[in-house]
């Protein structure tokens, strides 16, 4: 069995919790939700939408391609562990750090601009750039950004993108082609995936409300989280690695998972394998969970038959809304926070929702606000479930 480890030094995440791990820990541990009403990508309907407040770096030093909101959304995240990033170049050379993430919207945001306008006069805006749009362009932007030489690209196979940017890092330093990595996801609102996900009538008018008999649907969010991985164990700070990673794909449907989740139970497997663990170890799982009708039963499912009645679970997309490309970075980056020294109780991210078990599923054990282990944090899973079949589940680990 290989026993490299691939520690994750540092972490920078932005949502809608905040853009600190302090106060994105805070108002996590509290329950407080990031997601609220709003009506700025669909006009004339309130919707709740986990949006993104602080104030995001300026773009207008890339070259006009790479000018759009997804990556100032980037370079949010990026800020935060820079120098860490800068040091991990300065030890292995530019030309052996890459940059693997996921995304599904890139700069969609800036074309919906750009087409608005050209209905109103038939002119496009002098700073729009078809290259906005490309899904390649968060992974050359950091590149550029950094300055590595690095393999660099992205992942968009929708909700799995980033939990499969971060297991592609693994391997590219497995394979010995990169001593250091940057992975992570970014993903940003745009009005296509609110009207897109609303014409599937996946959306919610209220709070999702994952695991509930009265559960309508998800509330879509935007976030970045970029983590420094590499083989070494980064100094004096918690040492947490992705110990494992598993990724299947369904065949079932294009929007609907398999019911009988053998996908997402192999994807399971995967990762326990990989990190030398059995599924009596994992400390808590972090839910896909977004709140649908057919995913909330499927993973209930897997769950049960997998890892039992008494493993605490929690879906985090209450919190953030479903940043889609970015959610599986997302959330791990939630599994991180917790698992750090000053987390010494091991407090558990709350499943918030109105408490009414749906009845038709397996029970499981939702983390009330305030539970915690009593302990630290050790072990931790998380899933995710795309369009399209792809499956992709991360174990997070302390190695000490």
């Amino acid at each position: 069995m290989d026993t490299t480890i691939f520690y994750l030094n540092a972490c920078g995440i932005v949502c809608a919790l905040g853009d600190s791990h302090a106060q994105i820990k805070a108002r996590l541990f509290a329950g407080e939700s990031g997601v609220a009403p709003t009506d700025a990508w669909s006009a004339g309907r309130m919707l709740p939408l986990g949006r993104v407040a602080s104030e995001l770096p300026s773009v207008a030093h890339l070259p006009p391609p790479q000018r759009s909101r997804n990556n100032a959304m980037a370079l949010a995240a990026l800020a935060q562990i820079r120098p860490a990033v800068d040091a991990a170049i300065a030890r292995f050379g530019a030309d052996r750090v890459g940059v693997v993430v996921g995304t599904s919207t890139s700069g969609i945001a800036e074309t919906e601009r750009a087409m608005r306008r050209h209905a109103l006069d038939g002119t496009l805006p002098g700073d729009f750039h078809y290259g906005q749009q490309e899904m390649a362009s968060p992974a050359e932007m950091l590149a550029r950004e950094l300055g590595v030489g690095g393999p660099a690209y992205a992942h968009s196979s929708a909700c799995s993108s980033s939990a499969k940017a971060m297991a592609s890092a693994a391997r590219l330093i497995k394979m010995g082609l990169c001593d250091a990595v940057l992975t992570g996801g970014v993903d940003t609102l745009c009005a296509f995936t609110v009207a897109g996900f609303s014409a599937l009538e996946s959306v919610s008018a209220a709070q999702c409300n994952p695991l509930s008999a009265n559960r309508k649907g998800i509330n879509i969010g935007e976030g970045a989280a970029l983590f420094l991985m590499t083989a070494q164990a980064p100094p004096d700070t918690a040492p947490i690695a992705l110990r494992g990673w598993g990724e299947s794909s369904d065949g079932h449907h294009m929007s609907a998972p398999d019911p009988a989740g053998v996908g997402a139970r192999l994807a399971m497997t995967q990762a326990l394998e990989r990190a030398g663990i059995d599924a009596a170890q994992i400390d808590y799982i972090n839910l896909h969970g977004t709140a649908t009708i057919q995913n909330d039963a499927m993973e209930s499912r897997v769950i049960a038959a997998l890892f039992g009645a008494e493993v605490p679970v929690s879906s985090t997309k209450p919190f953030t809304g479903h940043t889609l490309g970015a959610a599986a970075a997302i959330e791990a980056a939630l599994c991180w926070l917790a698992m750090q020294d000053d987390n010494a109780d091991g407090k558990l991210p709350p499943h918030l929702w109105d408490g009414a078990a749906d009845a038709a599923l397996p029970a499981l054990n939702p983390v009330r606000r305030g539970a915690a282990l009593g302990r630290p944090l050790r072990w931790a899973l998380s899933s995710s479930f795309a369009f399209g079949g792809s499956n992709a589940v991360l174990v997070l680990g302390r190695t000490a």
